[in-house]
This record gives structure tokens, sequence and C-alpha cells, in this order.
């Protein structure tokens, strides 16, 4: 196709796929759908079920509706590829991620015997991301949504590709805008900048070119359970791992049949550090990898920013702000949340929901109301005529939700699901779906951000190693991991350790976090034993808390008892 053809004439095949779920070369194409587009308009339509070689899973049947019964009977690729090949001919090819479906497409041709045509490649993803850039959430059904678009049916390729045409359509106009021709609006939708990559890393790819999987020092390494450091010979951590038997999971690594990774050929000793619990294991395999930063841990090494919602009472009409650390007194302080830009989202939702002022600190009077008070979501004190007993009311609910007793998410919905039904009652059904839509993306960021009340909360948990009679003691204390270790079974010991742990400062920031966030996930996952520490630490409950949980105690707590 010639990339000096003009935009606006260009005909545009839109496609979407369905596979069998599985990665790299065992992913196979199951279903094709293309909408063809013209001038901003859907013009035909074309599908077809393609026959996977292996048979599909039962969690990819009932997440596409694809049955194995209609895979059989379905064409080959063979049979169906040639003629989507002749719809590409001449035209720009438009999917929602489109590199996946690029990559499955010319793999499907390949694994056919058939010549992948080669066609331009317009993204929706980046479309949205570069000339629709207030809708956050860019998944299909998300970003349709976000523009208007109602989605019936989704995970079939031609009810996801009509989809996806509609996306396009309704951001065509603002494609053409800003490119001429088809290849400007490549050259506008393609990367920013090149990927870069540190020389020599160890990222997890195939082993280098005649490098030679060999097993490295075993000595000290033994079949209990633990967390295992993988070294190279200048002693640099190239991978963390945890495993209840610590030493065959590591010859597994070495294996033949195991996936080849770069780090495996610079493998020369191995350390291991043993734990008695499958939770103090998760623990310290965080902690080890936060420390090391080795490259083989490409996702636990990378920790989320934690920021501050903050709230500063010495200035006029309080403003809701994020920071790094929570602000001096007088302020409310809410967090750590997880994340920047999930923090940024929540706040934004608040600060809508409550009719709080967007700006500064500093408040500039104006003559009109700005954008968000023409809308109705500030209360625009800047005007100059607000009661400040009204805005201050409206404040204090926002506040009231974030940090009163109880999980901070549940209040939150609560009092969204409160303005729904009275926005119901008195039959404003716009406002009603609008906050209903509120809602749902509320509930994700809220899952993103972690408990806003729950981690505060001191709490002392216990995990039991798998062959059990040995336990170890976790105490969560403001939002961070505070202590953890081995239980002896002595009440007045624990009784301590917990009164030190209730007295420590809370330290740390993202990593800490993250550690307080896995030890709640894991005990609330395994109904794990929990003793909540706001009524005080004396031997006497702690000895029942024990003996309820299973802990031998020892002889002279046993007599007391």
């Amino acid at each position: 196709m010639d990339l000096t053809s003009p935009l606006r004439s260009a005909e545009f095949l839109v496609v979407d796929t369905e596979t069998n779920g599985l990665g790299g070369e065992a992913c196979e194409l199951t279903e094709v759908g293309a909408v063809l587009v013209g001038g901003g308009e859907l013009h035909d339509r074309w599908e077809t079920l393609v026959r996977p070689l292996r048979p599909l899973s039962k969690g990819i049947q009932r997440f596409t509706g694809i049955t194995q019964a209609m895979a059989d009977a379905a064409p080959p690729a063979e049979a169906t590829l040639p003629e989507l090949a002749e719809l590409l001919e001449g035209r720009v090819l438009v999917a929602h991620s489109a590199a996946f479906d690029r990559r499955v497409l010319a793999q499907a041709f390949e694994r056919a015997g058939l010549a992948w045509p080669g066609p331009p490649v317009l993204c929706t993803v980046a479309l949205a991301r570069r000339l629709h850039p207030l809708a956050r959430q860019r998944k299909l059904g998300l970003l349709a949504g976000s523009l208007g678009i109602e989605v019936e049916t989704a995970h079939r390729a031609l009810a996801d590709a009509e989809t996806c045409a509609r996306i396009f359509c309704a951001l065509f106009g603002r494609l053409c805008a800003n490119a001429a021709t088809v290849g400007d609006a490549l050259a506008l939708l393609g990367p920013r900048r090149p990927a870069r990559r540190r020389a020599g890393a160890t990222d997890g790819g195939a082993l280098p070119r005649r490098a030679h999987r060999r097993l490295p020092d075993l000595g000290g390494v033994s079949d209990a359970p633990g967390v295992y450091l993988v070294r190279n010979d200048a002693g640099q951590v190239l991978y963390v791992g945890k495993s209840m038997r610590v030493r065959r999971r590591v010859r597994a690594h070495f294996q033949p049949s195991s996936p080849s990774t770069s780090w495996t050929a610079q493998a020369e000793t191995v350390e291991h550090l043993p734990t008695a619990t499958e939770l103090g294991a998760l623990v310290l395999e965080q902690r080890m990898v936060h420390r090391h930063r080795p490259a083989g841990n490409a996702k636990l090494k990378h920790v989320d920013d934690v920021v501050w919602l903050r709230c500063r009472l010495d200035i006029a009409f309080p403003v809701l702000e994020l920071g790094p650390a929570p602000a001096p007194e007088p302020a409310v302080n809410v967090g750590p949340i997880r994340g920047r830009a999930t923090a940024a989202e929540l706040l934004e939702q608040l600060v809508s929901l409550f009719g709080l002022r967007h700006c500064g600190r500093r408040l500039p009077r104006r003559e009109h109301p700005s954008a968000y008070g023409e809308m109705g979501r500030c209360l625009s004190p800047c005007l100059g005529d607000l009661d400040p007993n009204l805005y201050r009311r409206r404040l204090d609910a926002a506040l009231g939700v974030l940090t009163g007793p109880g999980p901070g998410a549940r209040r939150l919905l609560a009092h969204v699901d409160e303005l729904i039904a009275a926005a119901a009652a008195a039959r404003r059904y716009e406002r009603a779906a609008w906050l209903a839509r509120r809602r749902a993306r509320l509930a994700v960021l809220l899952r993103r951000a972690g408990p806003l009340g729950d981690t505060a909360r001191p709490r002392l948990i216990l995990d039991e190693a798998p062959e059990g009679g040995t336990f170890e003691a976790f105490w969560l204390v403001r939002g961070v991991l505070a202590d953890w270790g081995p239980l002896d079974g002595d009440p007045d010991a624990l009784a301590e350790r917990t009164a030190a742990a209730l007295r420590a400062p809370a330290t740390g920031g993202a990593e800490a976090l993250g550690e307080a966030r896995l030890v709640d996930a894991w005990a609330a996952a395994n109904d794990a034993p929990v003793l909540e520490l706001e009524g005080g630490v004396r031997p006497g409950r702690l000895a029942r808390f024990l003996e309820g949980a299973g802990v031998p105690l020892a002889a002279a707590a046993a007599r007391a008892a």
C-alpha cells in the first residue's frame, strides 16, 4: 500500500482474533473477525472459526464461548486465511493492542505455509493514548464506554472487531486532523522512543549462543523450606526464589526440559536461607529481591510508588492533594496508597463526587466559574460568595468516608450507593447511571490502591510449618510488618515482643507497605489465625490465642493455663 495515500480516503480492515490462550509458539488462532471501514463508517463484516491443532482448555472455552466441538468443526487455517489476505490487500490493518493480533496472524500464516501480506498497522490503544488522553483505562470495553459506545458482546472476534471499529471511527476525525496521509498516521501513533536494553542484562531471555546449561555448586543447599539466591562467579545475585524443598527446586531450573533463561548460564553458586513456614519464605523472598534487584526477577523487583492523600486544614477552603509523606499538623492524611497514577485518579474521583475545588492551595478569584463549576462538579468558592460551612460539610463528608472506623473502601462505595439510590428515588436516572459508572471505576481503583484502613489495624498472624508443630508469628502495626520470627510457645515472651512491635515506629516506604499487603493477603487466602491487638497484649489473652491456634505452650504456661 502507498503510504502517501490520503488518510481520509484510505480503507481500513479492523481485525480481532481469538486464540487458545497459550503463549509463544503454542499460541494458535481459533477465530478471526474483520470489519471494513471507509470514510469513518462501518461497511462489510467477515468472520471465521479456525481449527487449532491442540485441544482447547476448559478455561479458554468458558472465556471465549468457543467450544471444542466448534473448533473441531471449523475449517483449517489453510482454507480461511487466503480470503483474509485478499481482504487486507491495499488496506490498513487496525486492531486493539495491534501488536498481539498482528503477531498471532503472522504466526498463523507462517504455520499454514502462506505469505503474510505485511499491511500497515494502526493500534486503537495508541490512538486513544495520543488523541483521547482523558480515557485513563484503554481496555476495549472501558475505552468504548468512555466514548459512549455500548458493548453487548465481548471476547468473540467479530463483536470485538465491531467495537474496535466504532472506537476507530469515533477518533477518526481527530486522527485526520493530525495526520494527512497513512504514513503520517503511522508516524504519529508509532513508538515515541526506541526501547533501551542494558548491555549484558540477564532478563530471562534465551541462553546466549554457545552457552551450555550446567548445574551450579549446591553445597550447603538442602531440601528444607526457604529462599535461595543464585549467584554468578563475581558473587552478583542473578535470581531469588523460594520453595518448600529448595534443593529439588534449584535442580529443576537446570533440567534440559526447563525454560531457557540467560541467568542459568551464568550461575555458579546457590545460597540457601532456611525458613520454617511458607509465609516466612514469601516475606524473605520479597526482601531479598528488593535488596539485590536481581535481573532474573523482572516482576518481583518492581515496586510501585506509594503516596499519601493529604488535606491541610490551615488554608481557606482546604483541598485534597497527593504527597510523598504525611503533611504536618493540622492536616488529615490517608495512606500510604500504592501507585501514584491510581492515587491521582482516586483523588480526582473524590473531588468530583463531593464538589471540592480542583485548584491548588492558593485560591484564585474568578468572575466566572471554572469548567468544573460549570459542570456542577465544584462548589466554586473562587467566586467569593460560598458559605464556608457548606464547603466544610462537604470536605468533612469526603474525609469521613476515608478516615472513619472500618475499611475505607467499603465506606466510600457505600456512600456512592446511597447517592445512586437518592438519584433514582428523585427520578434523576442519568445521574444515577453516571454514579453507577463512577462506582464501578472506584471499585477498580480501590482494589489497586490496597486497603485504606485494614492494614493500619495492629494484628498478630500465625503460620504453621508444613510438617506441623512449628510456627512463625507476624506483627502488622501501622500498615507495615513491624516484626516476624519463630514462636517458642511462651506467652510472656510473646507479650514482650508484641509490646515492642506496637511501640516500633512505622518505617519504610513502598517495600514495607508491600510486605504488609503480602502478609495480609496471604492470611486472608489461607484462613490463618489472626489476633487483633487493639485490645492489649495481656499474656493470658495471648495464651488462649496460641492454644486455640494449636501452638504447643511452654511447660510453665501450660500449668498456668
